[in-house]
């Protein structure tokens, strides 16, 4: 998978959570520790997102 590939595919897992944070937010049902993992996964993509951003300019 070529660096371009890989990095869409972790903007849209990155999107996909946003959506699902989002929606979760409006069911008082989900629990804000659910909400939390949610958030925690996101963090942990965009991270991901940046090193890889940082690492392509580099070369």
């Amino acid at each position: 998978m070529s660096l371009a590939s890989h990095l869409e595919e972790l903007q849209r897992k990155h999107s996909e959570i946003e959506r699902e944070i989002n929606e979760a937010m409006m069911h008082p049902s989900v629990s804000d520790l659910d909400i939390v993992t949610l958030k925690r996964r996101k963090l942990a993509l965009k991270d991901e997102i940046e090193k890889l951003k940082v690492s392509e300019t580099r070369h």
